[in-house]
C-alpha cells in the first residue's frame, strides 16, 4: 500500500516522528525528515536509507519559509507527496494565572502555525495524488488539560483546523486524520515548557509504563493505509473522550485529580 509513496514527517529527530518514519520506511515508502536538529536528521538517514529513498530537509514550522522549502525540496526530489504528518510540537506544565505569555506564543507557532505553513504548500499536491494530511494532537485536543492551557488551545486550534480542510476538499478524495497518541513515551515531557519559557527538563511520569513511540507510530500508519478520519489511543485516552461526551462535569473533576498526582504538579 505504501511503497514508494512519499511522505513528509516533521519533528522526525525524534519520539513519535522518528518511529513513524521507520515504520513508513519499513513499509517501503520514501521518506522526507524535517526537523531543526539537522545532526539527528543526518544519522536517521543514514539509518533509513538501507530501507528506502530518504530526503532531509532543515525545517523550523514556525517559520513559514522554511515549510514551503521543506514542500519544494520534497517535489523537487521526488516530483509527488502523498502523505503529510504534522507531528512536530512542544507541549508545557504551568498555570495560566502564572504563565508568562510568550510560552503560549511559542505552542502555537510551533504546534498549530507550523500545522498551517505545511498543509497549505503540501496541500496542491496531496489533492494531486488523493493523498493524507495528518495531524499529531493529543486528548488535549478533546479536553483541555489543567496546567496546559496552552498545549491545549494549540492542539484544538489543530483539530478544527483538519476537520475544515476534510470537508472542504469533502469531494476530491483527501485524507484526513486526526491522531490523538493519549500519554505516549516520546520524550516530550523533558522538552515542556514551564511558567517562565524555561525546559521542564525531566518528565514528572514513569514513561516505561507508557505506550512506546514505536507503538504509537504503528497505529498512525495502519491509519493513514486504511484511511482513518480519526484515531484516539490508550485506554485512559479512549475511556476520556468517551466519559466527557456525557458526564463533562464528572471528567473535569476526575482530570483534576488525576493531573495533580503528578510530581511536582502545579495543582494542589
Amino acid at each position: 500500500m505504501l511503497r514508494d509513496k512519499v511522505v513528509i514527517i516533521t519533528g522526525a529527530s525524534s519520539g513519535i516522528g522518528l518511529a513513524a518514519a521507520r515504520e513508513f520506511a519499513t513499509q517501503g515508502a520514501k521518506v522526507v525528515l524535517a526537523a531543526r536538529t539537522l545532526d539527528k536528521l543526518r544519522e536517521t538517514e543514514i539509518e533509513l536509507s538501507a530501507l528506502t529513498e530518504v530526503l532531509t530537509v532543515k525545517t523550523d514550522v514556525t517559520s513559514e519559509a522554511d515549510c514551503k522549502n521543506l514542500v519544494e525540496k520534497t517535489t523537487e526530489r521526488f516530483g509527488r507527496i502523498d502523505c503529510l504528518v504534522n507531528n512536530a510540537g512542544i507541549s508545557m506544565r504551568a498555570m495560566f494565572r502564572d504563565l508568562d505569555l510568550a510560552v503560549i506564543r511559542e505552542l502555537m507557532n510551533v504546534n498549530f502555525w507550523g500545522t498551517v505553513y505545511c498543509t497549505k504548500y503540501a496541500l496542491p499536491w496531496l489533492l494531486k495524488s488523493q493523498g493524507s494530511l495528518v495531524g499529531v494532537i493529543s486528548i488535549a485536543g478533546f479536553k483541555g488539560l489543567p496546567a496546559r492551557s496552552g498545549y491545549s488551545a494549540s492542539k484544538f486550534a489543530i483539530t478544527g483546523f483538519l476537520e475544515t480542510i476534510r470537508v472542504e476538499h469533502l469531494r476530491e478524495n483527501l485524507h484526513v486524520m486526526v491522531f490523538a497518541p493519549g500519554f505516549t513515551a516520546s520524550g516530550i515531557r523533558e522538552k515542556a515548557l514551564v511558567a517562565d519559557g524555561s525546559r521542564q527538563g525531566e518528565t514528572p511520569r514513569d514513561e516505561g509504563k507508557m505506550m512506546s513511540a514505536g507503538e504509537c507510530a504503528g497505529y498512525l500508519v495502519k491509519g493513514v493505509i486504511k484511511r482513518k478520519r480519526q484515531i484516539v489511543l490508550t485506554p485512559v485516552g479512549k475511556t476520556l473522550v468517551i466519559l466527557n461526551k456525557f458526564f463533562p462535569s464528572l471528567v473535569d473533576r476526575l482530570e483534576y485529580n488525576y493531573m495533580k498526582k503528578e510530581p511536582g504538579s502545579p495543582l494542589k
